[in-house]
């Protein structure tokens, strides 16, 4: 990391007078995770794409992943049934912010008709992509018919896209796994199907359902996927650095890779696998980036639901050897997140600096309030 950098910061090339959305100049790092492409008519400026996590990818961490150099950020799933019938569980209101853009909002389910209508409603709350979720293994969304089990179905997952894609003017992308068991080469007998009936993109996780997330990655099955179809293909699944980011890139063909369980409290290795920050920050940074991050899902949420969403969050930022196991612990017994701020501080006296010197720089973006439930099951 450059001399007088922090790692909130964002260290890029000489600039050439542009300005990208997150309000920093475009980067413009040696190799291809750093170019452009785009999906339909939407341009995404790095090829990196920050996945959908239920329980994780709210707002304040979608625009974390930007700020570090993630091209595209994506929602948690969305029920299409809770959408329709206005009765979901609500764990809180989906925000699309203005240095937000581009952003997928991802919809589950198992009924064309109620699929079309779900993508209405996001199109209409500003969403540029809309994407399908033909991937969760989680039993509560596969019992439906929904999610991973429409490999099963190819007729009816083509008639899923298809009815979405006439129902909106954004492009329609597409999440999915190799296939419901292990070995299972699904995914390349759908995939194409998918395209036929309207996908613009595809991203392949290509693990099957039954593994959900052990063992490896097949990313040979990526390959073959983008032998198959003429669309964009992201490769998802054991992204974890700017090696391996960059190998799947040169190995598969695909357009883009996506990171999920590795950004989880850990923003530094988004930034490192986008070649812009170290991935090794000091104590004060974590602390800083931690605050940051807690303050901004306390105006998204609420401080009630916060202190108990952030929960989670503590052991994943400071964790990695970044501190001691009882101290994350101890966080999570705390009652309040004034407590927890003061802890921290306590812990890091310079991290007010650093978060000074953060939030100074960031881009004012408005909010909009996206009026919809989110569901309360992981993503795939």
């Amino acid at each position: 990391m450059p001399p007088g950098t922090v790692a909130g910061d964002i260290v890029a090339a000489p600039s050439n007078g542009k300005r990208s959305a997150r309000g920093y100049d475009s980067l413009h790092m040696p190799g291809r995770l750093n170019t452009p492409w785009s999906i339909g008519s939407v341009e995404i400026p790095t090829r990196l794409v920050l996945a959908p996590m239920a329980g994780v990818s709210v707002q304040a961490f979608r625009r974390q992943g930007r700020r570090y150099g993630a091209g595209l950020v994506c929602s948690e799933m969305v029920s299409c049934a809770g959408l329709s019938h206005r009765n979901e569980r609500t764990l809180g209101y989906l925000r699309i912010g203005a240095e937000e853009h581009p952003l997928a909002v991802q919809i589950f389910g198992a009924e064309p008709a109620l699929m079309a209508e779900a993508a209405r409603m996001v199109e209409a709350a500003g969403a540029d992509l809309v994407d399908i979720n033909f991937g969760c293994p989680v039993r509560k969304v596969t019992k439906t018919g929904a999610g991973a089990s429409l490999l099963d179905e190819p007729y009816r997952a083509a008639a899923i896209l298809e009815a979405v894609a006439e129902a909106v003017d954004v492009p329609v992308c597409v999440k999915m796994r190799r296939g419901v068991e292990n070995g299972s080469r699904t995914a390349l007998n759908v995939g194409p199907q998918l395209v036929e009936a309207g996908a613009a993109s595809l991203t392949l996780h290509p693990r099957s359902a039954q593994q959900m997330y052990t063992g490896t990655a097949d990313h040979s099955l990526t390959a073959e996927l983008v032998e198959l179809v003429d669309v964009p293909v992201v490769a998802s699944g054991d992204i974890t650095s700017r090696g391996r980011a960059e190998s799947v890139l040169a190995e598969t063909g695909c357009a883009a890779v996506m990171v999920g369980r590795v950004a989880q409290g850990n923003p530094w290795a988004v930034g490192e696998i986008a070649g812009i920050v170290d991935g090794t920050p000091s104590r004060e940074e974590v602390v800083a980036e931690l605050l940051h991050f807690m303050r901004d899902t306390v105006a998204e949420m609420g401080e009630q639901r916060a202190t108990g969403f952030l929960k989670k969050f503590y052991g994943w930022y400071l964790g990695r050897g970044r501190f001691p196991k009882p101290f994350a612990n101890e966080l999570v017994r705390l009652e309040t997140i004034e407590q927890v701020e003061e802890r921290l501080l306590a812990a890091a006296p310079g991290a007010s600096d650093v978060l000074a010197h953060l939030e100074a720089d960031l881009p004012a973006g408005e909010n909009v309030v996206l009026d919809l439930p989110v569901s309360i099951y992981a993503g795939g």
